[in-house]
């Protein structure tokens, strides 16, 4: 094996992150992270390459993601240059497309892939062990899988196949996966804000391609498609754009071992880095225009778009943080404090949006009221007027010593993230220009504050530097204009020359000039400073919460952390009451009583979220749940800050009429989610004894008042049973006091157990057949979906539970392979098990463009042959998946 060059080894790392790194160059210029993780249940490897959808040509859109696809199918097993004697037995031959997925379900694995605008990202998931015995070793080495997983992977970036027997059914899926989104608002609004930018910025292009641009105009062209994606692939794929982290249990120099032999073979072009310097997405033509544009979901959005300077190698000052922690913060003096006490806004988020090396928007994005969206003007220029008074004062240190030291605190207690998560994250990390030994922290932490980088990076937000975007399904109304790729209809105009004297005038106004409750944030009274954890060795952690408390009034349950060691902590508080629920009606009445509780209490809990402490509110079939979860420190003072404001809530009428009208429009919008999101809903509805669905909701909420709201809280809170669970860094005394925090807050009557809820399914009798049919409320949607559900019998039944895990894994990948790989029913397939709260099934979701009918065929013929395929399976199969099962269940 050739010289391999360690870059870094010791990289600043978590406090309790036992894991060990190195970062190594072999000699094609491949970089890799290695992670040896001695915990780890999972192993994972991702590859990173500085190729995406701005490197297709610009009349084949879509293609660097089509390559994405096509690179799964098969590869040509290449012999391993100088074997080292230390591997595992040279694995076969990997020609059959489907071989890496089949070896990754039958470890307990996964995989998948991205395609983004810079880069393109693969990564996969397995086993760490295959033996029951984590530590068992095979020839000296650990029993790993991760080895077998590794060599098939590797084969992608040395020797892909293209078959050309998957061509069609791959570039099929690039359109079903198209067609997905046609709908979704998300993606019509981000290829509306690409499709009006210059043309000569590839941040033009359309990224997912189609049929229409990867198969059928280039075949009319005379373009020979399979051809043309080779050539892309040898255009831009090289050894030196590749960016690899590989995470599993064995030590660093087998690891590193492993990867010097498997991925040497990956060719090196000494291609350039992809960089777009001195091109911006939006030119003199683009800025100072608002677009209108109409969505598909009753959506009411702001947003103002700002060309902005690449920091990617501003990691130690981050200037943009300070700026989107000022105009982004909800607190007293705040835009969105100010905006929402007008009535005019719900929300408001603002940060820097890298686009590529060399460019980037700082957004600020707004969701309007009614009444906002009739006054959008005033909101931007409040927001202007706020601009103007950050450049006013000269930037804040300790403002940025404030949000430094948070990210110093998060990054010193960040706990472990899943092993895929990491790997993808980090081989993208590692395509930026930054010290190998922060690849860690470089991008969480702050370290310096740098009056000057802040001052320039506020020089981008001015009032001849940006565009507005407002969305609306009302507002003007007058659209006159279609885009090309997802139908939206729109609207661009200059900016009218009365509103941007408004807009410069508010830029550039002084003290005396801007509304006069706009003013920095105060000090943050959250911020932990008690970081210390009680951390007493055990020979065993605990396995389940101890019951401390257990009366009619309250029951507590607590867990201390005995594993991680971090100053973290949750309560998860149930306040049992039937009446929460017991009608459509209750339940809507509920919903709205927590929404104006979380609305009442935005501008105080703003402070705890960006201190790591943050809390939900929600209703659901027994009662009302609170859950408060982050630093230990202050968890107790939020805790008792939300129970005040659920006991003591007043019910303003234009507070009210607000929030109804976002929870109306939320029940609304249900109808306009994709169908496999809906689909779930109805068959929970339909196998539970009680419940409702959207629908009979809608029909509550319209006639509902402020005044039904403050006269049924109070009987929501007047009777209950109180149930904690406390667990982290937290006491037993500690936990009581929880409890007891609760109930001396609420002063509830006892509710006898006799009128708790109980949770009971349907049971479906023996050779029963039926069929529930719905319309889908968009009618422009071109998708069908089915859930099939085959009921199997109670959760109680251990064995039989069991059985079914085994059967959701033994039909995972041949389900995926049959159905959405060979028939293409669709992007969308889910095979696996359903639980309810009494009951488990099987189910099979399938989202695609042929009819439901049809689709049931599909799936009685894919059951038919996963039967045949199971007799013939030999008992070495069999066992391997029942392995994976209990693997994934022993996962930590």
């Amino acid at each position: 094996m050739s010289f391999i060059e360690r870059i870094a080894d010791q990289l600043e790392k978590p406090a309790l992150d036992d894991r060990s790194y190195r970062v190594i160059r072999l000699p094609n210029k491949l970089e890799a992270l290695l992670v040896h993780d001695p915990d780890t249940d999972k192993a994972s490897a991702s590859v990173n390459v500085n190729v995406g959808s701005f490197s297709d040509a610009d009349d084949m859109p879509g293609m660097a993601h089509a390559v994405e696809h096509l690179l799964f199918m098969g590869t040509e097993k290449v012999p391993l240059l100088q074997p080292s004697p230390k591997l595992h037995p040279k694995t076969s031959q990997y020609p059959v497309e489907n071989d890496y997925s089949q070896y990754l379900s039958a470890h307990s694995g996964y995989s998948n892939a991205y395609t983004s605008s810079t880069e393109t990202n693969y990564f996969f998931e397995v086993a760490a062990f295959s033996s029951k015995d984590p530590n068992a070793m095979t020839n000296g080495h650990l029993d790993s899988p991760l080895y077998g997983a590794l060599d098939r992977f590797a084969q992608f970036f040395v020797a892909p196949l293209f078959l050309s027997s998957t061509l069609d059914r791959e570039l099929k899926a690039v359109d079903s996966e198209n067609k997905k989104n046609l709908q979704s608002d998300t993606w019509r609004l981000n290829q509306l804000k690409k499709t009006l930018s210059s043309q000569k910025h590839p941040y033009h292009h359309f990224s997912t391609g189609n049929l229409q641009t990867l198969k059928d105009e280039p075949t009319k062209r005379g373009v020979k498609i399979r051809d043309e994606f080779i050539q892309f692939h040898d255009r831009n794929y090289s050894a030196n754009r590749m960016k690899l982290v590989v995470l599993g249990r064995e030590k660093l120099d087998e690891l590193e071992t492993w990867v010097g032999d498997l991925f040497a073979s990956v060719v090196n072009k000494d291609l350039p880095r992809n960089r777009w310097d001195g091109l911006q997405p939006f030119t003199e033509k683009e800025l100072l225009t608002q677009i209108f544009a109409k969505p598909v979901m009753d959506t009411r959005l702001l947003d103002i778009y700002f060309p902005y300077q690449d920091e990617e190698e501003m990691y130690e000052t981050q200037p943009s943080r300070y700026i989107s922690h000022l105009i982004g913060h909800e607190g007293p003096g705040s835009i969105l404090a100010h905006i929402k006490a007008k009535g005019w806004a719900n929300s408001l988020s603002a940060g820097m949006a890298p686009v590529c090396p060399g460019s980037a928007f700082f957004t600020i994005s707004i969701q309007l009221t009614e009444d906002g969206l009739k006054h959008y003007r005033e909101v931007v220029e409040i927001v202007f007027q706020y601009i103007s008074m950050i450049k006013e004062h000269s930037p804040q240190q300790w403002i940025v010593d404030e949000i430094k030291g948070m990210t110093e605190v998060d990054f010193k207690f960040r706990q472990k993230s899943p092993a895929t998560t990491f790997t993808s994250k980090l081989s993208s990390i590692m395509q930026q220009p930054l010290p190998r030994d922060w690849l860690l922290s470089a991008t969480s932490v702050i370290r310096k504050f740098d009056s000057q980088a802040i001052t320039e990076a506020l020089s981008y937000l001015r009032a001849d530097n940006y565009r507005l975007t407002l969305v609306s399904q009302k507002f003007p109304g007058n659209w006159d204009q279609v885009e090309k790729w997802y139908g939206t209809e729109y609207r661009v105009e200059a900016i009218p020359s009365d509103f941007q004297s408004a807009v410069g005038k508010a830029a550039k106004s002084t003290a005396t000039e801007r509304i006069s409750e706009l003013h920095l944030p105060h000090k943050n009274e959250f911020i932990p400073t008690k970081l210390t954890v009680d951390k007493r060795e055990v020979t065993e952690p605990m396995k389940a919460p101890r019951l401390i408390r257990n009366d009619e009034v309250a029951r507590t349950w607590w867990k201390k952390d005995d594993r991680f060691w971090v100053p973290k902590a949750n309560a998860y508080v149930t306040l049992r009451n039937p009446l929460a629920k017991a009608t459509p009606e209750t339940a809507v009445k509920s919903n709205l009583y927590c929404e104006l509780v979380k609305d009442a209490l935005e501008e105080y809990s703003y402070d705890a979220e960006i201190a790591g402490l943050e809390y939900q509110l929600s209703s659901y079939s027994m009662g009302i749940d609170i859950d408060i979860g982050g630093y230990s420190d202050k968890l107790a003072v939020l805790l008792e800050k939300v129970l005040v404001g659920m006991r003591d809530l007043e019910v303003k009428e234009d507070r009210f009429n607000i929030v109804k009208e976002r929870v109306l429009r939320g029940l609304r919008n249900w109808d306009f989610q994709q169908p496999y999101r809906q689909v779930g809903d109805f068959t929970r509805w339909l196998g539970s004894e009680k419940g409702w669905i959207n629908e009979q909701y809608l029909a509550e909420v319209e006639t509902l008042t402020a005044q039904d709201i403050s006269t049924f809280y109070p009987q929501l809170l007047r009777q209950m049973h109180i149930e904690c669970l406390a667990h982290g860094n937290i006491h037993k005394e500690d936990a009581l006091r929880i409890t007891d925090l609760v109930e001396s807050t609420l002063r509830p009557r006892i509710l006898p157990q006799s009128q708790w809820q109980i949770r009971r399914n349907l049971l479906l009798p023996p050779g029963s057949d039926y069929t529930y049919r719905r319309t889908l409320g968009d009618k422009a949607n071109v998708n069908h979906c089915i859930e099939y559900y085959l009921y199997v019998g109670s959760l109680a039944d251990n064995v039989l539970r069991a059985k079914l895990l085994l059967l959701g894994q033994m039909t995972e990948e041949i389900g995926f392979d049959q159905l959405r790989t060979k028939e293409q029913l669709g992007y969308i397939v889910f095979t696996g098990a359903k639980f309810a709260a009494t009951v488990m099934g099987y189910r099979v979701i399938i989202q695609s463009e042929k009819p439901a009918p049809y689709l049931e065929e599909r799936v009685n013929a894919f059951l038919a042959l996963f039967a045949s395929r199971l007799d013939e399976m030999g008992a070495e199969v069999f066992e391997g998946h029942k392995k994976s099962v209990i693997n994934k269940r022993l996962e930590r």
